[in-house]
């Protein structure tokens, strides 16, 4: 769906700033993918990979690469054909806007501060001493905590929680069921029983960072747990407390951060990675799925497997692993025959 935008080949060229090949009057409503487009619709090849796919695709137009070759289609020739892609999905789809105020179902305590452009939706809270920033967007049952602090351009999908004393900068997306500052997982027993530690620390969600839905980063025990600038983390992650999570990382679904790990600058984390407590990723380090990170892991390796090692070392534990029913099958054999050797022996 393009939500009833259109425009010309022409547009789209400027728009991009991409040269043209083709009619600039042609009209086009949408984007698809190349093996859905229709002639109405642009597609784009963003991977070489796909050329043959991209050949077959009935789209009016595709953007690509300034090099590529073998297309009959309209071209819209870009240098970096994923970030015209990312402009030209803002041009057919644009943020629906919404109507500053706040809904007459919505509850804002009196010492709260709302600034006159944000938009508080139905059901939603916002607490005493909470400060809601310019052009901030609350969805419906949204919850904001007492001294909780909203940047500029801040939007909470449904159902989002924001907790007592919690910071965000500017520009964060939190998408629906989140919950930002609830209580760090601290207890000490006691011979008895496990006592619960108070966690009275902060959590400071900094610039550009985007949360998934029904993810949870707690507060901290003292201190701040941080997440730093630009930061992007899937749906369904679980980032303990006191953590300190560097500008432009990638923690993909399913990610565990147990409490005061590090993880570097542009760091990744694959689907499903556990990273044990007190546990530094350098900066620019790599993840796969479903790795479990016992130690720490220096900056820019590639680190997989369970316990996590170097990637190269894991594959030949991995092929290694694949011989495994046959080598046993073999030492059967042997010990086989070395006992009927010792039998006739004795």
């Amino acid at each position: 769906m393009s939500d009833g935008v259109s425009f010309t080949l022409g547009r789209l060229a400027d728009a991009l700033g991409a040269s043209l090949q083709g009619d600039p009057d042609r009209v086009v409503t949408g984007v698809a993918p190349l093996d859905a487009a229709g002639p109405e619709q642009v597609s784009f090849l963003t991977d070489p990979k796909y050329l043959r796919q991209a050949q077959a695709s009935r789209a009016a137009a595709l953007v690509v690469g300034r090099d590529v070759a073998g297309l009959s289609a309209a071209l819209l020739r870009v240098d970096r054909p994923q970030q015209a892609l990312i402009a030209l999905l803002g041009l057919f789809h644009p943020e629906p806007s919404l109507e500053p105020g706040v809904h007459a179902t919505a509850w804002v305590a009196r010492t709260a501060r709302v600034d006159p452009t944000a938009s508080v939706g139905p059901l939603a809270v916002v607490e005493a001493d909470a400060i809601v920033g310019p052009r901030c967007r609350l969805g419906a049952l949204c919850f904001v905590g007492r001294g909780a602090v909203l940047g500029e351009d801040v939007r909470l999908h449904p159902h989002v929680v924001v907790l007592a004393g919690v910071r965000l900068g500017n520009r964060v997306i939190v998408h629906a069921g989140t919950v930002l500052g609830a209580d760090g997982f601290g207890y000490a027993f006691d011979g008895r029983a496990h006592r619960k530690i108070p966690q009275v620390g902060g959590l400071r969600i900094e610039d550009d960072v985007e949360i998934g839905a029904n993810s949870a980063i707690d507060r901290a025990t003292l201190g701040e747990t941080v997440v730093r600038r630009g930061a992007k983390i899937d749906n369904l992650v679980q980032i303990g407390h006191n953590c300190d999570v560097g500008e432009d990382v990638i923690l993909v679904s399913q990610v565990g951060i147990a409490g005061s790990s590090r993880i570097g600058d542009r760091a990744m984390l694959a689907g499903q990675v556990g990273v044990a407590d007190h546990v530094t990723i350098g900066p620019g380090a790599i993840l796969t799925a479903k790795s479990g990170v016992p130690s720490d892991v220096p900056a820019g390796e590639i680190w997989s497997g369970i316990p996590s090692r170097p990637t190269a070392a894991q594959k030949r534990i991995w092929a290694g692993e694949s011989q495994l029913p046959e080598l046993i099958k073999r030492v059967r054999a042997l010990e086989k025959r070395l006992d009927d050797l010792e039998g006739r022996r004795a």
